[in-house]
């Protein structure tokens, strides 16, 4: 039974966490990123079905396998309440929960890895965020400011890390500080990911009362397959939902996937909504899937999606936009407008 608790969530996890677990921005480095994740998960998963998956007093708890990914976490818990000292099961635990929509539960269980495993930068940086995402108003508050400058400390490449403080310092008015957190990233960057940040960075000289940035010089035109296949998309919103990002509290979501196949996208970018046009490019380095990249397909379809959870599973009061196909390589950049009729 236990081996088949640990296979089915996995199973479940794999088919919704891809997309979620994308770092939202800073494209730089993604397939590392995306390769410490997937590697993350799996050595969690072998790790537990190792420790739990053969003994035999634990088979008598219930003589079925779970049928959900609901199911599959309360077994989990329970597994847990009977062996907290695992900080794999904590972190499995609460990525399970996040995609559930449980952020109370899924900060709470973050936290207990942490205070099994307080020096891990990656998971300090995903229980700030998932703190975050249990807030009321979507804020990080002193502790999960605290992770983010330890997980700084203890990796002072952490680009992500970065990138968040930046986030923290602009909800609680601290702009100018913000600029040069920022700043301090762009050297680092790919020239697509430094013109994306670069935006952020002016919208926060402007509300610190700075002069805009000096204007990057174009990126060079992609080449080879995988840069030929890159899809560039406008995202703009209809007048109806300006109101409603104007709180902050809602993430766009970008997705291209195989037209009539499955749900699983072959690439997807995640950013917080803004009241602005927001422009991004889908590339290789998006796929959450190292089997199914965008530059091995001749066609694919491209929506995007507001949600106000937040994570990649579409909830009640998501709003998205139609597919459009799209063929590849794509000559012309695409034009969305969420919650246009």
């Amino acid at each position: 039974m236990v081996k088949a608790v640990f296979l089915s969530l996995a199973a479940l996890l794999a088919a919704v966490a891809g997309g979620a677990m994308l770092w939202p921005l800073l494209r730089a480095g993604k397939r590392a990123i995306w390769g410490t994740l997937v590697a993350s998960m799996a050595v969690a998963t072998v790790g537990l079905y190792l420790w739990l998956g053969t003994p035999a007093a634990l088979q008598s708890r219930s003589a079925e396998a779970p049928q959900s990914l609901e199911q599959a976490v309360e077994q989990l818990r329970a597994v847990l309440d009977e062996h907290p000292e695992r900080t794999e099961g904590w972190v499995l635990l609460a990525r399970s929960q996040l995609e559930l929509g449980r952020m109370a539960d899924a900060a709470a269980s973050f936290e207990r890895a942490l205070q099994l495993a307080p020096d891990q930068p990656e998971l300090l940086i995903e229980a700030a965020q998932a703190r975050a995402r249990a807030h009321p108003k979507m804020l990080f508050d002193d502790t999960g400011l605290q992770w983010l400058q330890h997980a700084r400390q203890v990796a002072p490449d952490s680009e992500r890390a970065l990138w968040l403080i930046g986030i923290v310092q602009r909800q609680r008015g601290q702009d100018e500080a913000a600029v040069r957190t920022w700043e301090s990233l762009l050297p680092r960057l790919e020239p697509n990911a430094a013109a994306a940040l670069r935006e952020q960075i002016d919208a926060a000289r402007a509300d610190a009362g700075l002069p805009p940035s000096t204007p990057a010089a174009p990126a060079p035109a992609a080449t080879g397959t995988a840069g030929s296949h890159a899809i560039t998309v406008r995202v703009a919103l209809a007048p109806a939902l300006q109101a409603r990002v104007a709180a902050g509290k809602d993430t766009l979501f970008v997705i291209a996937r195989v037209p009539g196949g499955p749900p699983m996208p072959v690439a997807v970018e995640r950013h917080p909504a803004q009241s602005g046009p927001l422009t991004v490019t889908l590339d290789d380095a998006d796929s959450p899937m190292p089997t199914q990249k965008l530059s091995a397909l001749g066609e694919v379809e491209v929506f995007a999606r507001l949600s106000a959870s937040g994570t990649a599973m579409r909830q009640e009061g998501d709003v998205e936009s139609a597919p459009v196909k799209v063929a590849l390589p794509a000559s012309e950049p695409l034009h969305i407008t969420l919650g246009q009729p």
